[in-house]
């Protein structure tokens, strides 16, 4: 493992008054990009081909002679033929050249090697280089792992499939689609058989992943991502704060529920059984009520990181969460990085980050200024890994 000590010489040769933001171009690149040029950062893209123009054409920046920022976010770019080339010697090499700080986003682990980010990725990362890990399930010291470690609440597990006797999401990976999942409900061990075995008739599942997937006891109740942030370098105020909350749009299971009843009885077999493809966020907001119990689950998870992955979670991470209808808080998957749904902060920020910072503040912003400030302070080492 990469440690602080070996990316503070390298940080060293940074010059900090040309500092760039740069990430992979896909996930919350958009989110990140803006908040940094709202910070007076400049912006670099890891794109990979086929996929770019999102990046390099629609939302391409346009600055003035004097570098004012007239039009969009993404100020220079690379196009690779694969986003983990960006794990090759001369093009971590370039990132150095350049003073780009690395933020590392769902699409960068997922794809490119953890190992090899873990080992070899010789760039500073704002953010917490150990733990990008623990977010694999049915690592050894996974998520859940941390969970338990932290006495935080999570579904309970069930290790048998005969045991299913009431509503369980079986969690196991998609065998087409490498980064989605293959995830379905079943109430009992005789719908957990029929529907696993329609799965991989189709192709959607595999029989290894099916022995390997978690079982866990349906929670029933609303989804609740929760995005919040830690600041090593803040000394006056609370370290953690909640930025923004997003629910997700999934693929098939938001068109399976526009469907009455007796429509979703005539669907074939291929239809019958809904897919959970995230395909876009919306905003939320919780009562006020819920609001100290959200923070309690960051302050015990903040603290588990830096007992057990020192020095633990730095800037953005997210608790994806349901609620129950006591109003109890379940978390169902951890983002210890920037979350997938922060893009509906873009521009506006969230309530509770605009609320807290008196400005629009979303998360790619609140990073940006986290980068802005340790600068300043001459504190960057404090924040990358």
């Amino acid at each position: 493992m990469i440690g602080r000590n070996d990316i503070i010489p390298i940080l060293e040769e940074y010059d900090t008054s040309e500092i760039k933001i740069g990430l992979v171009g896909s996930h919350s690149a958009l989110d990140v990009c803006d908040g940094a040029v709202e910070e007076g950062f400049r912006t670099f893209l890891i794109c990979q081909a086929g996929r770019e123009k999102t990046y390099t054409r629609y939302f391409r920046a346009q600055r003035d002679p004097d570098g004012n920022l007239l039009r969009g976010i993404v100020d220079d770019s690379v196009v690779y033929p694969r986003f983990d080339e960006v794990l090759q010697q001369k093009n971590q090499q370039f990132l150095r050249d350049n003073n780009i700080l690395f933020v590392p986003n769902r699409s960068f682990t997922s794809y490119c090697e953890i190992g090899a980010i873990e080992d070899d990725f010789m760039v500073p990362m704002v953010g917490s280089r150990n733990l990008l890990r623990s977010e694999e399930r049915g690592g050894e010291k996974d998520y859940y792992w941390l969970l338990e470690k932290a006495d935080l609440p999570y579904p309970e597990r069930i290790s048998d499939p005969e045991e299913i006797d009431s509503l369980v999401m079986v969690k196991l990976p998609h065998a087409v689609k490498k980064l989605e999942r293959g995830f379905f409900t079943a109430s009992d061990y005789e719908e957990y058989r029929q529907k696993s075995e329609s799965l991989i008739r189709q192709g959607v599942i595999t029989e290894d992943a099916l022995n390997a997937a978690r079982i866990e006891r349906y929670v029933i109740g609303p989804v609740f991502n929760l995005d919040f942030f830690y600041s090593p370098i803040e000394d006056t105020m609370s370290p953690i704060e909640l930025l923004g909350i997003d629910w997700r749009f999934e693929t098939s299971l938001d068109g399976h529920v526009r469907l009455p009843a007796p429509q979703q009885m005539t669907l074939v077999e291929t239809q019958q059984i809904p897919e959970y493809t995230v395909c876009g966020h919306n905003s939320a907001t919780l009562r006020e009520s819920l609001l100290e119990g959200a923070f309690e689950l960051a302050e015990k998870y903040v603290k588990a990181t830096q007992k057990y992955y020192s020095p633990g979670i730095i800037g953005p991470f997210c608790l994806q969460t349901c609620v129950d209808k006591d109003l109890n808080f379940y978390i169902y998957d951890v983002a210890p990085r920037i979350g997938g749904g922060t893009n509906v902060h873009v521009s506006v920020g969230h309530p509770y980050g605009n609320t807290l910072w008196r400005r629009n503040m979303s998360t790619g912003r609140r990073l940006a200024m986290e980068v802005r400030r340790a600068v300043a302070a001459g504190r960057v080492a404090e924040i990358v890994t």
